[in-house]
């Protein structure tokens, strides 16, 4: 049987869907060294809402979520087609949580296709998303997190896209490093994931959380990862590390069986 990973992308600017960088690049071969999934589950910060959902439609849309940037991005198109099937899966998974299945508010957000448009650009592998329940604790997502793992061993792959570090307040706008503090928190968030995913909560005690995580939506896609491989026992090493704009960590992460 072909097993999948789970993976934590820092996605970043919406300008990385039609950017070549050091970033993209590693997206790119990532997905080139693991196995064809035969559908993808994605976590993005940008589904942020009172409840826990999944899309559950055929032919989902690609949502422009953000304004701003030029137009070629405004009019970029990633038309994979959705899983009613995987939509319903994910939702017995989920249980005892209550899962709506949305087969007409959402689609695919620029948190997931600015990262599969690299990893996947044909845009031919089903994709479903999972809303994160903007109302529960990291706690909750890192035990719905858990429920996943029989994804891995089902050649679905799990794409987790936020940011460990994202501030958009403190954005340094040229700089290709970050600042001492995100530095610090990314490490103290790397040490965590490589050797005790399951106590990914502890960082809400670091004295750089507050400038780290102002608001947790970027966040909290990677306690979705922590909980697959605290569940699962599996290695969580790195796709990417470091940090840009200052306010910006790009770490990414996979956890493998």
């Amino acid at each position: 049987m072909t097993t999948m990973p789970a993976i934590f992308i820092g996605h970043g600017s919406p300008m990385n869907a039609i950017e070549t960088n050091q970033w993209t690049s590693a997206w790119s071969e990532y997905a080139l060294s693991i196995p064809r999934p035969r559908a993808i589950v994605a976590i993005s910060a940008h589904w942020f809402i009172g409840e826990t959902a999944v899309t559950s439609m055929t032919h989902p849309r690609v949502i422009h979520d953000f304004w701003g940037f030029p137009e070629e991005l405004s009019n970029f198109q990633y038309n994979a087609p959705g899983s009613p099937e995987l939509g319903r899966q994910l939702a017995e998974l989920a249980q005892p949580t209550v899962t709506r299945l949305d087969d007409e508010t959402w689609g695919i957000d620029h948190g997931t296709w600015s990262v599969l448009a690299h990893m996947y650009p044909e845009a031919d592998v089903p994709v479903v998303q999972l809303a994160i329940d903007a109302t529960k604790p990291i706690d909750y997502h890192v035990e719905l997190g858990s429920r996943l793992v029989p994804l891995m061993n089902d050649e679905v792959l799990v794409v987790a896209s936020g940011n460990v570090v994202h501030n958009l307040r403190a954005l340094a706008w040229g700089s290709d490093q970050g600042y001492n503090w995100a530095q610090r928190f990314d490490r103290d968030a790397h040490e965590i994931m490589i050797s005790r995913p399951d106590q990914l909560g502890l960082l809400d005690e670091s004295d750089d959380y507050h400038l780290a995580v102002p608001t947790p939506d970027h966040f909290l896609p990677l306690a979705y990862l922590a909980g697959m491989a605290a569940a699962s026992g599996a290695r969580v090493s790195t796709i990417a590390e470091g940090c840009a704009m200052g306010s910006l960590s790009m770490t990414a992460y996979a956890a493998t069986l």
